[in-house]
């Protein structure tokens, strides 16, 4: 159930983000929402309670590393390359790589489970797929190609964000809400070092501002959502059901901003809650 929490929570993430973005650049409101996120967390933390181990806020650290340098590497490769052929590479990457990182360090899921597991990555693939729309080829002056160095970034940024996933699964369960709290503090100083270098740190300002506020609290309920349900799941099985977060994504663009939707989308979605109704039955 916290996975499902922490998938719906990325989801709503991406897509407040999105919408803000679709204002400023993306780099600003992360530039915003990473700190708050890292506030937040401080705020919390004594109240949580929890023992700080220095092997608990090494992999915090390690999870706010590999975060901040997949944010970066997932746009420049949305830059610089067709988001049709990015995003759904990207998103089975992250789905698939943990699973295997979980299968290797011994965990065998049941049969049912299994089935799930491969359900949850056909879902993904479907769900990060984007439509066709008329408003991105106006956008689009040039023609993006899927070239080598996209390929490079495509690959980095979805190992990048799986490390995310398998770090948080190797924090203790001692150790409260500290190394969370270091893992947002790796994660904006990777962000801000990317921002100083493009020439883009500068903060949002209006409604801009805002909504990367409500970014950074989906981000730490996200975040705390999937490091709890890492400490009484594998990883294997917690990480597909995370993943599946663009469906959350998708369904809120369909509703709240009207997009259109394909059908390779929709059966995604409807994929995903099998998948995660086979894995949660196992």
């Amino acid at each position: 159930m916290l996975a499902l929490v922490a998938a719906v929570g990325y989801g709503v993430s991406d897509f407040v983000g999105g919408v803000a973005s679709r204002r400023v650049a993306a780099l600003r409101v992360v530039l915003v929402s990473y700190p708050l996120s890292l506030l937040i967390v401080l705020a919390l933390a004594p109240f949580v309670g929890g023992t700080i181990t220095p092997a608990g806020m090494a992999w915090g650290a390690a999870s706010g590393l590999a975060g901040g340098v997949a944010v970066w590497w997932f746009y420049l490769a949305l830059a610089e390359g067709p988001m049709a052929v990015v995003s759904p590479l990207t998103a089975v990457i992250v789905a698939g790589l943990p699973v295997v990182v979980g299968l290797a360090l011994g965990e065998r899921p049941g049969p049912v489970a299994y089935i799930g597991i491969v359900v949850a990555l056909v879902a993904v693939v479907l769900v990060s797929r984007e439509s066709p729309d008329d408003a991105t080829a106006e956008v689009s002056a040039r023609t993006l190609r899927f070239t080598k160095k996209v390929a490079l970034l495509t690959f980095g940024s979805g190992v990048a964000f799986a490390l995310t996933f398998v770090s948080l699964h190797q924090i203790g369960d001692d150790g409260g809400l500290w190394p969370l709290a270091l893992q947002r503090a790796f994660a904006t100083l990777v962000v801000w070092a990317v921002a100083l270098a493009a020439h883009q740190f500068a903060p949002p300002r209006g409604m801009p501002l805002r909504l990367a506020i409500y970014v950074s609290v989906l981000d730490v309920v996200a975040n705390a959502a999937m490091m709890y349900a890492f400490h009484g799941g594998m990883l294997s099985l917690v990480s597909v059901i995370g993943a599946l977060y663009p469906a959350a994504t998708v369904l809120l663009a369909m509703v709240m901003l009207g997009e259109r939707v394909g059908r390779s989308q929709q059966a995604g979605m409807l994929l995903a809650l099998a998948a995660v109704a086979m894995i949660s039955v196992a």
